[in-house]
């Protein structure tokens, strides 16, 4: 039974309302009432007078749109492909992790935001639904204004899905281990609620039969931050990465909770290029029946002679090779994409990235190297370091001055830069 009493209470205070205002912004917004049932649509929440209204009329919840629209309200059921995109000005990726099991929502959770920081997402938001489990959200202000020329708000759902899926077979393998390090699988099986069958694929745990990660169409909604939940009464908390380990679901009481966090963060733009160009080189090798959007990187290695030592490494490489103590996991894409092209076999990158990592202020988790090493050990493809005028990378790693070197000689890449001198060096010799 619904204590409206409480439920007032709650969009009573000023905060409350202010946080779900500024996340209703160009967001259709849909009331949700005691019995599941739906409000009106298209809807939307314009001024702090509008939340109070729909509290007064029975609303519990708010659920709000993945994507943003220049006029919600001139929504309409039918449209046109043509007519959505016209009217979207953007869309934030959502990873919706839905299991019955608490700590195995935490550990998802915590999975998948590692993958995204993997990539250099630093815009990641995260919040309690108020039921069993987490939201994950990467904002559309972390994304590349165009894709190959097209405009990215147009590109949804299509890309959204194809991230999504890319992330799940990235965190695939480390998911799968962490939940068993959580329980063995006849218990696993208990804890969700399903048949052991269910979940072992091929005599192994798969992780996305305990789980499910949802991709969505056009138009989907999803419980606001600081909106309650119609069916638990919990405030849909958001939270800080760092809390997620602590965080319990008592904490999101309507007496206990707090507006401190936001759930969408900014903190830089388009710091999730690197994870569309990965998301989409995947998704174009393991769904060939689709003709995929293509990615512009160049791909060639430069040579496929013998190993280049050390000494011919240009300066930003050399630096980072000296130890971090920022932007070490940008560093490891880097080094790993920088010495496969160097030549150097599998077991020699392996040693010099742990090496490496003992330089680090701290070092890095010999779990967290593990993946990635085993991650681009891998690809059969060849991938390139950034180039040496990436803002993300070198620049905001404090390295743009020592990558003025390779500018100045006309190199893009800092994988040109150790042929280039071996070639001047070859004209000096004869």
């Amino acid at each position: 039974m619904v204590d409206f009493v409480q439920v007032w209470n709650w969009y009573s205070r000023e905060k409350v309302r202010k946080a779900i205002l500024e996340f209703a912004k160009n967001r259709e917004v849909v009331s949700v009432f005691s019995d599941g049932s739906y409000g009106r649509r298209p809807d939307c929440l314009n001024y702090d007078g509008d939340i109070l209204q729909a509290v007064a009329e029975g609303t519990v919840a708010f659920h709000s749109s993945v994507e943003r629209w220049e006029n919600p309200m001139k929504l309409d059921v039918g449209m046109k492909r043509e007519e959505l995109d016209e009217l979207r000005i953007g869309w934030d990726l959502l990873i919706d992790l839905d299991v019955k099991d608490f700590e195995i929502a935490k550990v998802a959770a915590k999975k998948f935001i590692e993958a995204l920081q993997d990539h250099g997402v630093r815009n990641i938001g995260v919040k309690y639904t108020g039921g069993k489990s987490f939201h994950l959200i990467v904002p559309f202000e972390s994304f590349p204004s165009k894709v190959n020329g097209i405009p990215t708000k147009n590109l949804y759902p299509e890309l959204y899905q194809k991230i999504v899926e890319y992330l799940k077979w990235y965190v695939k393998d480390s998911l799968k281990e962490s939940i068993l390090a959580l329980d063995n699988v006849n218990n696993i099986s208990q804890r969700v609620g399903k048949p052991l069958k269910e979940i072992v694929v091929d005599n192994e745990l798969d992780p996305f039969k305990v789980l499910t990660v949802d991709v969505f169409g056009s138009r989907h909604l999803f419980r606001m931050p600081y909106s309650l939940n119609e069916n638990t009464m919990l405030v849909s908390l958001p939270l800080r990465i760092e809390e997620i380990d602590s965080f319990e679901k008592e904490q999101a009481e309507i007496k206990k909770a707090k507006v401190e966090e936001s759930f969408i963060k900014v903190y830089s733009r388009e710091d999730a290029t690197a994870l569309i160009i990965e998301a989409l080189d995947w998704y174009d090798k393991n769904h060939k029946e689709e003709k995929p959007i293509e990615v512009k990187v160049q791909k060639k290695s430069v040579s496929r002679g013998g190993k280049i030592p050390e000494e011919f490494f240009p300066p930003c490489i050399k630096k980072i090779l000296e130890g971090l103590s920022d932007g070490r996991k940008r560093a490891i894409f880097i080094l790993i994409t920088f010495l496969r092209n160097m030549n150097w076999s599998l077991e020699e990158i392996e040693k010099k990235i742990y090496e490496w990592n003992e330089k680090n202020k701290p070092p890095l988790r010999i779990n967290y190297l593990r993946t990635q090493l085993r991650w681009h050990f891998r690809q059969d493809r060849n991938l390139l370091p950034p180039n040496c005028d990436s803002k993300n990378f070198y620049e905001d790693m404090g390295l743009k001055e020592l990558c003025q070197e390779c500018l100045k000689l006309g190199i893009k890449n800092p994988i040109n830069y150790p042929f280039a001198i071996l070639k001047r060096k070859k004209k000096k010799t004869k």
